[in-house]
């Protein structure tokens, strides 16, 4: 794979074109100035909302046309900087839009008490004065529906400003997890040196030589072991803030508080926890067999990472990993791979490193613009997971742009990683069907095999802790370090059986999660996760009518509550039947791949 020396040196055909959004940087400078005159615009609706269902009707229209307008300011600036991160032109203007979207924020600060003063009576005349204000009623109700958790003006303005010291357990793990913390290097088994960071861990744990493996994970965790005390202390803070807000807002608990906000009934999160439990047996039998073909006396936790099979070459050009993307794609109709064989030919996607440009891979764009991939293709399997994963991203934009106002043109986290992951499910789908290579077939079992524990498995043991510590705090109980390793190791002897030597250092890997700040995030991982392997594996067998009802689902942003729109593309993630169907593929998964080592 080429490596490109500069940016111009990429061949136009491999560059996004940023030109959709604004034709120059001129143009996009002329725009973020007339945007300076939003905040005032928006304040000036004060008092006025809750008089006349023509006044609120009018800063509803004008709040969406002001999202659409800073949307592709934020668009077109952040992907200029993440271009190449060293221009300080483009990290100025990005930080000149940020702030002027924070004080876009306090110039609205008044709506949701003044919109909770209205009487539902009056509202409800409103919408028969100023019938424009239908569009906008189910955007209204999920604002109204939690009424009973706002409090009174002068409440909510002391809630706002404990706002700042309730992201500060996030902010100090941040800080002192990515720049204070620094870990000895690796040993491989030649002797060598390998830095150990956050961005090099997995890569260490995925190698094929056991020394360097044990090295790494010992190293990492023996500098977590140093600073378990303060780890603890900032985990616990963080559960004491979550308490705090759920409290005064008269929720009965802080996983209810959480998961209010996204409309996400509680049981879905005990579901979840519940289905995996019930298939623990599953991935013990995966922790046994690992063992076998690893060929080790002892199964240890710095074994779970590297490949079961050995090295496999398997190597494509970006040509070639779009050509396959739209094979796999095929089960979704030609309509959504027209729209996919528009996007490649369109120049959504930014292909190639280039020095300086951000690393890892997004989708982004919005209402009134076609979506954006940043991607850094090397020309592995895994860039071409990236680019399908991505691309699925990109169109469930694209499709809810398409068929919903701006209103509802965005769609909650809990079904975003669907999408991404249902194309993810359709490549290795038919990359199995088109595989006669024996050593191929047990390497793509491999890695499907991995993204079930990492993500169906592992996620949901992340949620659970994170309920149990919550719990605890809730109770009055302290949280120490003592206490957090001990719940996180029976955690882990519960979830990965006997077949797995208890080591001590994974007793403190919940120190090293980031996500634990995030306020009950990570299930939808996991929950995401099952519904898109439920969907892909009805797409491929009942055909273009389950194909039409996931597609329903992508073009329904947030017009509706996201149980709601996944019951519709045919999966009902309120009950347990989806999570215990996926965990079946695991477990039939896992047959096949010991009975390949076999044969």
């Amino acid at each position: 794979m080429k490596q490109y020396q500069a940016r111009e040196e990429i061949p136009a055909e491999y560059k996004w074109d940023l030109t959709g959004i604004f034709p120059s940087d001129e143009e996009f400078l002329a725009a973020l100035e007339e945007a300076k005159a939003y905040p005032a615009q928006l304040a000036a609706f004060q008092g006025k909302i809750s008089q006349s269902a023509e006044e609120l009707l009018a800063f509803l229209r004008l709040e969406d046309d002001i999202d659409v307008a800073m949307g592709k300011l934020f668009t077109y600036v952040q992907r200029k900087a993440d271009e190449d991160t060293r221009v300080s032109r483009y990290q100025s203007l990005s930080g000149q839009t940020a702030s002027l979207g924070v004080a876009l924020s306090g110039a609205c600060a008044w709506f949701v008490p003044e919109l909770m003063s209205i009487e539902p009576e009056t509202l409800e005349g409103f919408y028969q004065a100023a019938p424009g204000l239908e569009q906008y009623r189910r955007s209204l109700d999920s604002v109204l529906r939690r009424r009973a958790h706002f409090l009174s003006p002068a409440e909510e303005a002391l809630l706002a400003g404990a706002g700042d010291l309730a992201i500060q357990p996030d902010n100090i793990y941040s800080l002192f997890a990515d720049a204070d913390l620094t870990f000895p290097d690796a040993t491989d088994g030649q002797g060598q040196a390998h830095p150990v960071t956050h961005g090099t861990f997995i890569p260490l744990m995925e190698s094929q030589d056991r020394t360097l493996r044990q090295s790494a994970f010992q190293s990492l965790y023996g500098v977590y072991g140093q600073y378990r005390n303060t780890c603890a202390a900032i985990l616990s803070a963080q559960t004491v803030q979550l308490k705090f807000f759920a409290t005064a807002r008269k929720y009965p608990s802080t996983l209810d508080a959480a998961l209010d906000e996204t409309e996400v009934p509680v049981e879905v999160y005990t579901n979840l926890i519940d289905a995996v439990h019930r298939n623990f047996p599953a991935m013990h039998k995966y922790t046994r067999l690992r063992k076998e073909l690893l060929g080790v006396d002892e199964l240890h936790f710095y074994d779970l990472y590297v490949p079961m099979t050995g090295e496999v070459e398997m190597h494509f050009t970006y040509e070639e990993a779009c050509d396959l993307i739209l094979k796999a794609l095929a089960p979704l109709g030609e309509d959504y791979c027209a729209i996919v064989r528009q996007g490649l030919a369109q120049r959504w996607v930014d292909v190639y490193e280039n020095p300086g440009k951000r690393s890892g891979a997004y989708s982004a764009g919005g209402y009134g613009m076609h979506p954006y991939i940043l991607m850094n293709f090397q020309g592995r399997l895994n860039d071409v997971f990236t680019l399908i994963h991505e691309m699925g991203h990109s169109m469930h934009t694209y499709l809810t742009c398409q068929n919903q106002p701006a209103t509802y043109a965005n769609y909650v986290i809990f079904v975003a990683e669907v999408a991404s992951t249902c194309n993810e499910a359709l490549l290795m789908q038919y990359l199995l069907q088109h595989t006669e290579d024996k050593g191929e077939r047990a390497y793509l079992i491999n890695y499907f095999l991995e993204q079930f524990r990492t993500t169906l498995y592992r996620q949901t043991m992340f949620a659970e802790f994170e309920l149990e510590i919550n719990r605890i705090a809730q109770g009055g109980e302290s949280l120490t370090a003592d206490a957090l390793c001990e719940l996180y190791g029976n955690l882990n002897r519960e979830y990965f059986g006997p077949d797995i030597v208890m080591d001590e250092e994974i007793s403190l890997e919940w120190a090293r999660i980031p996500h634990f700040y995030y306020d009950y995030y990570v299930y939808q991982y996991a929950t995401g996760y099952a519904a898109a392997i439920a969907l892909s594996e009805k797409i491929l067998s009942e055909g273009p009518e389950a194909a039409d009802r996931y597609l329903g689902f992508l073009k329904g942003g947030c017009s509706k509550p996201p149980i709601q729109l996944l019951r519709d593309a045919g999966v009902d993630m309120a009950t347990a039947e989806p999570i215990d169907q996926a965990l079946a593929r695991f477990d039939a998964l896992i047959d096949e791949m010991e009975a390949l080592a076999r044969a």
